[in-house]
């Protein structure tokens, strides 16, 4: 039964439920529902990819959120090996190689000196003169002796053929004939001496005597020096001397920025007691004389050749473990930490080898990357076919 026809027990009609009203406020709260559910609709089929054919990855969310920091930016270089002779840096002293003290062979007053300290003269030229005294009488007693014994000689001889001689005095007057000759030539050779003469071409360094000294045989009259040719002398280390050898070059650095080249003479195979250290000899030209004897000289001995690149000291670092080595940049613009060996100090850079032999060595900015990231690189002008010593400028520059 319909409880819509039921009736009150008292028989009145059951009424009629009124109808719900709906104001203004009811119809605004519909609209705004109705444009809020739009909305998400819109946007998850713009998620779904029904627009773009793809939905957008957690990685486009995140790029279109948060944006990439631009790539540091360093100064780069190319750099190619080139063959380097290493060399062993000494301090030496140049001496002359002929340095000689002058002594008189025989005894008697000096006479004269012709010449005076400082004085460069050639060989031959008196140097001293001494007194002759009685060496002229001696002269003429023994060649008087030479002319008897000569005679004796000859008629000894001329008998002995006629049988009026006997052998034995025919050698008699040979040997005394022989006696008379050598003391003639002593008294000749020491008349000789009495007249000293320079025995080099030189510069007269010492003159210890004057007029009127009576010097003895051996006693030094005079000390000269020839400055051309000149020698440097060092001392090399026992790891070092068996990389020299005899006619290798050389260069000494002299006082004053004076340079010269020459050729090892002499290294010797016997070390000193002391130090351990084995003496070398560079000889070179010195034909104006303007190098002295007694100057502190800085020696370059040549070694070994190998393969390096030469660098600014500036662009060398250290690893994560302490290790040295430089930076540089691969084909895709990664850093590359690169261990080195130091070959040798120069005033023009470092030589340093271990390492490729063309790459493109970072010379600003190293210290703030680190091997792995990529970076933005700036190219330094290259100079004139070595591409290290554009790396030693690029250093330099800010």
């Amino acid at each position: 039964m319909n409880t819509s026809d039921k009736t009150p027990p008292n028989g009145a009609p059951v009424p009629e439920p009124k109808a719900k009203r709906r104001g203004p406020l009811g119809s605004v709260r519909s609209g705004h529902i109705i444009a809020v559910a739009l909305a998400v609709a819109a946007t998850l089929w713009v998620a779904s990819g029904a627009v773009t054919g793809k939905a957008p990855t957690a990685e486009d969310t995140a790029a279109k959120a948060e944006p990439k920091a631009p790539l540091t930016l360093v100064r780069v270089s190319p750099s190619r090996s080139q063959t380097h002779v290493s060399h062993i840096r000494l301090f030496g002293r140049t001496e002359a190689v002929s340095n000689i003290e002058l002594a008189s062979e025989t005894a008697g007053k000096v006479v004269e000196r012709p010449v005076e300290k400082g004085m460069r003269v050639t060989k031959g030229t008196p140097i001293l003169k001494i007194a002759i005294d009685d060496r002229m009488a001696r002269l003429n007693e023994a060649q008087a002796k030479v002319d008897f014994q000569q005679l004796s000689y000859d008629s000894a001889k001329k008998l002995s053929k006629k049988q009026f001689s006997s052998t034995i005095k025919v050698a008699e007057d040979k040997a005394a004939l022989e006696a008379a000759k050598a003391a003639l030539a002593a008294i000749r050779l020491d008349l000789s001496r009495t007249t000293v003469r320079a025995p080099i071409d030189g510069y007269v360094e010492t003159l210890p005597v004057n007029v009127g000294d009576f010097v003895q045989s051996g006693t030094v009259i005079a000390g000269m020096v020839e400055l051309d040719p000149m020698r440097v002398i060092g001392q090399v280390s026992e790891r070092q001397v068996s990389h020299l050898k005899v006619g290798d070059k050389a260069w000494a650095m002299l006082p004053g920025g004076i340079s010269r080249e020459g050729t090892v003479r002499f290294v010797s195979r016997v070390a000193q007691e002391t130090t351990r250290t084995f003496r070398v000899e560079v000889w070179f030209d010195n034909p104006d004389g303007l190098i002295a004897q007694g100057l502190t000289a800085e020696l370059r001995l040549p070694l070994d050749s190998t393969q390096a690149h030469r660098v600014s000291p500036a662009i060398l670092t250290l690893d994560e473990r302490g290790a040295i080595g430089v930076k540089a940049v691969d084909a895709d613009d990664k850093v590359v930490f690169h261990p080195v060996e130091l070959i040798e100090d120069t005033t023009e850079g470092v030589w340093i080898g271990g390492l490729p032999d063309d790459l493109t060595l970072i010379t600003v900015g190293q210290e703030f990357v680190r091997p792995g990231q990529k970076v933005r690189t700036k190219t330094e002008a290259a100079d004139s076919a070595d591409g290290a010593k554009g790396g030693v400028q690029g250093a330099s520059g800010s």
